[in-house]
């Protein structure tokens, strides 16, 4: 079964080519599309798709701004936010603002195609310069740590440093000879990390230490017993 689409773009020219690549691919089905946020909120209501494909310069009633509402009217909503931007400000905005996805208007026909595959099954996608700037950016330590997504809290000092190195790009074998553990072991945190994180995926873990404001103390966390 196909899953449903919602597409939101002020140009036409746009949308006919996104809905032509939706409709070759067999995947997906178009049940509306909307030239503004408000138009697409009226519209959201009444065919409840399973993704939303949003454009972040909308007019009047901005990308952000449109996701807020949607999730605030329907909190399980799976967005995408499309763009011709990948500064850190909008990425930044849209993931805090709700959106699932991130993918830039240069991107290919592929990656969009991606990122609807992995949004749709619950998981969380960044285009990958999005990834490597926004990687880079948790690296430097520019995020505001004024605030913890409460789900950190439940999180151990072990995990907290495992996670740390999975934001460095280190995999599962790396982690497990800086932290002299067994490879399973650190699988196994991974794992549990992403249970606790309601994440399927290394993106998601990324995604949520993101938008937690994430900074170098998530490596310099102290492992306890």
């Amino acid at each position: 079964m196909a899953y449903t689409v919602l597409l939101v773009e002020d140009h036409k020219i746009m949308r006919d080519g996104i809905r032509a690549l939706l409709d070759r691919s067999g995947e997906f089905t178009v049940v509306g599309d909307a030239e503004s946020g408000s138009e697409a909120v009226q519209v959201c209501t009444e065919t409840h798709p399973d993704v939303v494909l949003m454009d972040i310069g909308l007019p009047g009633l901005n990308g952000v701004d449109t996701t807020t509402e949607l999730l605030r009217q329907s909190p399980g909503l799976k967005i995408i936010m499309l763009s011709m931007y990948d500064d850190e400000e909008s990425v930044v905005s849209s993931i805090r603002a709700g959106a699932r996805g991130y993918v830039v208007k240069r991107a290919s026909a592929g990656d969009l195609l991606d990122a609807l595959r992995v949004v749709a099954r619950g998981g969380s996608y960044l285009s990958p310069h999005v990834s490597e700037q926004l990687l880079a950016r948790i690296r430097r330590g520019d995020a505001d740590t004024a605030s913890r997504h409460p789900l950190l809290s439940q999180l151990t000092p072990r995990e907290f440093q495992v996670l740390g190195l999975i934001v460095e790009g280190k995999a599962s074998k790396e982690i497990a000879v800086m932290l002299d553990l067994g490879v399973e072991t650190v699988r196994s945190y991974r794992k549990t990390m992403m249970k606790k994180l309601n994440v399927n995926n290394v993106a998601g873990l990324i995604r949520v230490a993101l938008a937690a404001g994430l900074a170098n103390k998530i490596q310099q966390a102290t492992p306890g017993s």
